[in-house]
């Protein structure tokens, strides 16, 4: 997910990628209307494997252009895709997180119930985007995050991933690494990049708020108040993060984070999702084949369970008209439905499928396969940050972990200014 994303992963800032349609004949629809497709998307590491797929598409319906834009690696998604639609160059298909996002772009969200993707759907995957009975996102996969971890780093420093499942073992495995980092190689035990807001703000704050709104998104979203009932543990893995780690961490990126720090072996662990995987194999392939997530404790509340959601959902512009409507709906059905899409979103993507119909036996990367693993024996928490008031995980709480990790200000006064910001907000 990418808020990226928001879910924003990779170095570059703003990557659009214009694909051409050959000339040929009719589309297998039949139409020899040309219809353009202009998609403006959030996941930038899934860029090139997403372009070779709409190539392929276009191929077999020559009446179809489709224009990608992907915006990420430290450009915010949501002011950016503001940013499109105000420029009059609207997008035909976009993304959308859950509640707050339907409201805020309900105005141009096609309603996609009759989509054949909705009765596909996993089961809770369009409890985010369904309004009234009306479902106004698809999604994209499901993913999810925690601490991953370097297998060969963990076996040479003698601990064993497995027993961390509580904050006082996670505590003690963090300070003996870094006891050690000087033999293991190591510039620190972690890389916390607390420059990402969406990592901080986002992510991170979800572990400990989803508790104590019991995971439910639609309770969080309607929720005037919040009380940081698990504020204590939400400070202690914050704490953990930043005082072993490389500093600054307030300056620290994703970039630096993923690319350059864990996949070249110079920390232990990083607080992110599976989504790093093609970054780290495009680093080194062979440390990509040995790495493993664990869950991020709540002391006394939930310790052994992984955060697994929806990162975005695929939106369709109701203000298109009817033809590119119709060829948007047509072009996500036939990515997951497809068996030529299908093996791209096993494959080439390394997505966990939000849809029926998939051999799950076939996903390959280690962590998506912990993902897989932790889903199956209903050991997951749910992804409650698309419920927070606009803005509000970001722009407050998580620029307010900048100022608290750099020591301009104390934990009380962020916790303070976070329900009083959630409060307005929801007045």
């Amino acid at each position: 997910m990418k808020f990226k994303k928001l879910m924003s992963l990779t170095a570059v800032g703003l990557l659009s990628v214009s694909l051409l349609a050959g000339c040929g004949n009719s589309s297998k629809s039949g139409s020899d209307k040309q219809v353009q497709l202009d998609i403006f998307q959030f996941k930038v590491e899934f860029k090139d494997q997403f372009t070779k797929l709409a190539q392929e598409y276009m191929k077999e319906n020559p009446n179809v252009k489709i224009n990608i834009t992907s915006v990420g690696g430290g450009t915010e998604y949501g002011p950016a895709l503001k940013s499109k639609f105000s420029s009059g160059n609207e997008p035909a298909i976009f993304n959308i997180g859950g509640p707050q996002d339907v409201k805020d772009w309900e105005n141009k969200l096609e309603d996609l119930s009759s989509s054949k993707l909705v009765n596909e759907a996993l089961p809770k995957t369009l409890d985010g985007v369904t309004k009234e009975g009306k479902v106004y996102g698809l999604p994209y996969s499901q993913e999810g995050y925690g601490f991953i971890y370097n297998k060969e780093i963990f076996k040479k420093a003698g601990i064993n991933a497995e027993e961390l499942t509580t904050y006082a073992k996670l505590s003690e495995a963090v300070k003996k690494i870094d006891a050690e980092k000087s033999n293991l190689g190591l510039d620190a035990a972690i890389a916390f990049p607390a420059k990402e807001t969406w990592v901080t703000g986002l992510h991170l704050s979800n572990v400990f708020i989803s508790p104590e709104f019991e995971g439910n998104i639609n309770k969080i979203y309607e929720s005037k108040t919040i009380d940081f009932k698990y504020s204590k543990q939400f400070k202690d893995i914050v704490d953990l993060q930043n005082k072993y780690s490389v500093q600054p961490t307030a300056s620290l990126d994703y970039s630096q984070q993923v690319e350059k720090l864990f996949s070249m072996g110079k920390v232990a662990i990083i607080q992110q999702g599976n989504w790093v995987f093609n970054s780290i194999d495009q680093v080194d392939s062979e440390l990509a084949k040995n790495i493993g997530m664990i869950p991020i404790p709540v002391e006394g509340v939930s310790e052994g369970k992984l955060p697994v959601g929806v990162p975005m959902y695929w939106g369709v512009n109701k203000d298109k008209d009817d033809a590119t409507k119709k060829a948007a709906k047509e072009f996500l059905e036939w990515m997951y439905t497809s068996d030529q899409g299908k093996e791209y979103v096993l494959n080439e993507f390394k997505f966990i499928p939000a849809y029926k119909g998939y051999d799950s036996s076939k996903i390959q990367d280690p962590l998506s396969k912990v993902v897989y693993e932790y889903s199956k024996a209903g050991n997951t928490s749910d992804w409650i940050f698309m419920g927070y008031p606009s803005g509000w995980g970001q722009n407050t709480l998580g620029a307010d972990i900048q100022k608290y990790v750099s020591g301009q200000s104390s934990w009380e006064d962020i916790i303070k200014n976070a329900q009083q910001a959630w409060e307005q907000a929801r007045k």
